[in-house]
């Protein structure tokens, strides 16, 4: 499993040492910078899993630093921990409040930022993972994968070939949508076919049979008389 990259960035450099060597020791890259323009720029060029990010920096402090990584598409959903010598209620929601994803007072043990930083980086994976299985279009027991291009049907798994599955896809990704022969056609098929409409009828024909409880009445893909096939509304 490749090694975990943590950015973190204090104006003191035997914090820095201390932050790399406990974390190195504990299976993470650390890479290690004293402003916060050095860690801005280093965001926009570098793979960062997670930022350990000092509030009194200088020049830009360490909550301007938080707001400008939220506000910048490439790198707002990296995790950021925010460190500081400031303890009072007002600064950790004022941190928060701004997008930290946690927030560690000075002094710290070593043994609670290691859990602290394990923590957050699971809380990502879990949403990760969690957005990935939700990324799927669900309707009526029919279950269609987007990404990993599983379709299945109360929970059994249905047999489709790529071409089958791209235009079931296309169709439920617009329920109600009117699509016409010739366009599905160039959108699935591209150029290849232009014309041969009989391609569309055999393939929504065979994923009838498939999704369908009775593909003579279906339920799911709908014709459209003389133009085309659409996918049911709810």
């Amino acid at each position: 499993m490749k090694k975990k990259t943590i950015l973190a960035v204090d104006d003191e450099v035997h914090i820095l040492e201390l932050l790399k060597y406990n974390l190195e020791t504990n299976g993470y890259t650390v890479i290690t910078v004293e402003t916060g323009e050095a860690a801005l720029d280093l965001l926009s060029n570098e793979k960062i899993d997670a930022v350990l990010l000092d509030v009194m920096l200088p020049q830009i402090d360490g909550l301007e630093v938080l707001r400008r990584i939220r506000s910048t598409e490439k790198i707002k959903k990296i995790p950021v921990i925010l460190l500081t010598a400031k303890s009072d209620e007002f600064d950790k929601v004022l941190g928060l409040e701004t997008g930290a994803d946690d927030y560690i007072a000075k002094p710290f043990s070593i043994r609670e930022l290691q859990a602290r930083v394990k923590a957050v980086l699971r809380r990502i994976s879990e949403k990760e993972t969690i957005q990935s299985e939700q990324n799927f279009i669900s309707t009526h027991g029919l279950e269609i994968g987007l990404e990993n291009k599983i379709v299945k049907k109360d929970g059994v798994l249905i047999e489709m070939s790529l071409k089958e599955f791209e235009l079931l896809k296309l169709l439920a990704e617009s329920p109600g949508k009117v699509y016409s022969r010739d366009v599905l056609l160039e959108k699935i098929w591209s150029y290849e076919y232009i014309g041969e409409t009989r391609t569309v009828d055999v393939h929504i024909r065979h994923i009838r049979k498939k999704i369908e409880q009775d593909d003579s009445n279906p339920m799911f893909i709908k014709t459209v008389r003389g133009f085309g096939y659409k996918f049911r509304e709810d």
